[in-house]
């Protein structure tokens, strides 16, 4: 099994603002990950080389920033390190890298006079740990040396430190090879490990940093970071020579030790422990296109593949799993969770981790909810959110689908199922609540377009939004599906007479006809008539209210109005409200992050309602595919975040992108569509469910 591989040369790198923005991250399944740029720069407070999970998979800590690299050939001395200052950029040791490449680890590689060095980046799966791994060769007449700087801090990834400003103080111990540097407030340790070469304590601050991208967001963008000694190794003329350093972090020795013990001591084990990462990945997708014989092995998708991993992290106990939302900063979001399970796990047979996602959201569900996220670990689970309970539903019976596994949902689930539609039916927290009418009325802010700007939601949506109403009515059916299975007669007939009466309202209350779609909002003496994409879950979903004729008018309008190479708008671009770029500070983002800005996820329910009213002709599955998919597939894991899909992309074009540089929700819907409705590989037990 060939790996996917993205290479720069020198020449694309000398381009200087177009390498700047590009971006790789690598993560180690804990919620911790590497992320900086092509040229080593970062760019925001959220790039380092470990950002270790304290509490996995929260409390996420930049521990180690960069590592800052020189190279002593005779006299002279070449910085190949690169940092942003307010006043520039300095030194600019970028223009000696001849090639970066991505294959699944970060390389760099510098070139000066006659020395070549090859420098890679790793992370060991599911430890706290980072691994620098470099290759000298010396072609030259001369002896160089080279010193490896590491510049650290302890600061959570939303922070930036300010040294007069923190409460302790950075101390260090050193013995042989290895140095230990702990942080006083918040406690924790930093081990450093080199496997030869020698370490020089010279302890100094550097300040100032300049991030640029944090600037451009409107965030705090000015860092500190501690220089606490460095490396050296030196290379003979005429040689070559390998070494290795090893960073470990935790919020006490203890631990910090614990994870040392299993990493490597010599340069052989590491790299070793390098082909059994690399190995690791590539038994992932072996297993994946063993398993779906019809598809060709194809770059693209192995790195949306590969890409869909990342996001599933362990809890801190091993029966605890979830799925961060979005790299660099999200958590565990309960709506982008069981939006994106089908893509990334049902698709890849990962059903063990379903049943653990599954569980760990609903042991934090209260009045009928399931949470909005789940944040650190010191405070409580947000529940504002009207929709997250009901795609949890949704990736029931998509586990369903794929299992046949009715039996833990009867063992584990059914209880808690029954419970959320007690309190959905009888009214719970946010206004939340069953309606004379069979629909689901809620208060503002609760559904995914949530951004608040000055204390007032952006897109209020209070009433009964039309997304929550196909889904209500989807959990309705998934509901009478799950009772019959199991013999609940009465369980059945309950939900299948609120699903009746929520049906006929729904098609007289929603359906615009001077427009011939959806409306997006009703409340109580008004009809929301915005163009926005919503409407296509209602058409998209298993269980819907839509007749064919309909469905096929809803696909029409967005399709016209909407669509765009890289997903769906969120607002008619002739709406008075529409903003085409999502840029600038908080503020001016979130007042265009869903009024006209593109979401890729929106192209899995948009291609499966595409096909569900057109057909599934070969013609009309080669059209969604070239049209609706590929663009993003074959473009974005080349462009900002490498190998990854970005959260969002400017209404207007060229549909630049922003927000998270990879995106859980962004991989997992288009590539379910992909499998699931373009390449026609459906759920072992659709038929039987659906038609149960």
């Amino acid at each position: 099994m060939k790996l996917p591989s993205i290479s720069l040369n020198s020449e694309k790198l000398s381009h200087f603002e177009e390498a700047i923005k590009q971006e790789w991250i690598v993560t180690n399944g804990l919620g911790g990950y590497a992320s900086s740029t092509v040229l080593g720069i970062n760019t925001r407070k959220y790039h380092g080389l470990l950002i270790t999970a304290f509490h996995p998979p929260e409390e996420r800590r930049v521990c180690l920033e960069k590592l800052d690299e020189e190279v002593s050939i005779g006299n002279n001395i070449y910085p190949l390190y690169a940092n942003e200052f307010e006043n520039g950029i300095f030194p600019k040791g970028y223009l000696f890298l001849k090639e970066f490449s991505i294959s699944p680890f970060p390389k760099y590689v510098y070139v000066v006079q006659d020395v070549e060095i090859h420098k890679i980046i790793f992370m060991p799966h599911q430890r706290n740990a980072l691994l620098a791994f470099y290759r000298v060769l010396n072609k030259g007449d001369l002896d160089a040396k080279i010193r490896v700087f590491p510049l650290i801090n302890c600061r959570h990834i939303h922070s930036v430190t300010d040294k007069w400003k923190i409460p302790g103080t950075f101390t260090q111990k050193q013995e042989d090879r290895e140095v230990e540097i702990h942080f006083s407030s918040p406690q924790s340790v930093l081990i450093m490990k080199i496997t030869n070469g020698y370490y020089y304590t010279a302890e100094k601050w550097i300040e100032k940093i300049f991030y640029r991208e944090e600037a451009m967001r409107g965030e705090t963008c000015i860092d500190n970071c501690f220089q606490p000694g460095y490396m050296e190794v030196e290379v003979k003329a005429g040689a070559k020579e390998s070494f290795a350093i090893i960073f470990v972090a935790s919020e006490n020795e203890g631990d910090a030790r614990k994870t040392l013990e299993g990493a490597p001591s010599l340069v052989y084990d590491v790299e070793a422990l390098y082909e059994r990462e690399t190995e690791r990945r590539k038994k992932f997708l072996a297993k994946f296109y063993e398993e779906h014989a019809s598809i060709r092995e194809k770059d693209w998708l192995s790195w949306i593949l590969l890409a869909g991993d990342m996001f599933i992290v362990k809890g801190m106990t091993d029966l605890e799993k979830t799925v961060i939302a979005g790299y660099h900063w999200f958590e565990s979001w309960g709506r982008d969770t069981f939006i994106s399970l089908p893509g990334l796990m049902l698709l890849t047979g990962r059903f063990e981790d379903a049943r653990k996602v599954f569980m760990t959201f609903q042991k934090h569900c209260r009045d009928g909810l399931i949470p909005n996220f789940l944040p650190e670990h010191s405070r409580e689970p947000a529940y504002n959110t009207v929709d997250a309970t009901l795609w949890f539903f949704n990736a029931i019976l998509q586990y369903v689908k794929y299992t046949g596994d009715f039996k833990f949902i009867q063992e584990q689930l059914w209880d808690t199922l029954k419970l959320i539609m007690e309190n959905h039916t009888e009214g719970t927290i946010f206004g939340i609540r069953l309606d004379a009418d069979g629909l689901l009325a809620h208060n503002p802010q609760l559904t995914w377009m949530d951004t608040v700007v000055d204390g007032q939601p952006v897109t209020p949506r209070g009433g009964k939004a039309v997304e929550v109403q196909a889904l209500w009515y989807n959990a309705l059916r998934i509901m009478e599906t799950l009772a019959s299975s199991f013999k609940e007669k009465g369980e059945a007939e309950k939900y299948v007479n609120i699903a009746e009466k929520a049906k006929e309202s729904f098609v007289e209350k929603f359906w615009n006809a001077e427009k011939n779609c959806l409306f997006d909002v009703v409340g109580e003496n008004e009809k929301d008539a915005s163009l926005r994409p919503n409407q296509i879950i209602a058409v998209a979903l298993d269980f819907t209210m839509l007749d064919k004729t309909k469905s096929e008018k809803i696909v029409d309008v967005v399709q016209r109005e909407l669509l765009t190479p890289y997903g769906l708008r969120t607002l008619a671009r002739n709406d008075p409200k529409y903003v085409g770029a999502y840029s600038g500070n908080r503020r001016s983002r979130d007042k265009a992050y869903h009024n006209g800005t593109v979401w890729p996820w929106l192209l899995g329910p948009f291609t499966k309602a595409y096909l569900k009213t057109k057909g599934y002709a070969d013609f009309r599955r080669e059209y969604a595919l070239k049209n609706f998919l590929l663009p993003l597939f074959t473009q974005q894991p080349f462009r900002a975040g490498l190998g990854a899909i970005s959260e969002v992309f400017d209404g207007d074009p060229p549909h630049t992108p922003g927000g998270c540089i990879a995106q859980a929700w962004s991989i997992a819907e288009p590539l379910r569509a992909y499998i699931e409705d373009i390449m026609q590989i459906r759920p072992k037990y659709e038929r039987e469910i659906l038609q149960f």
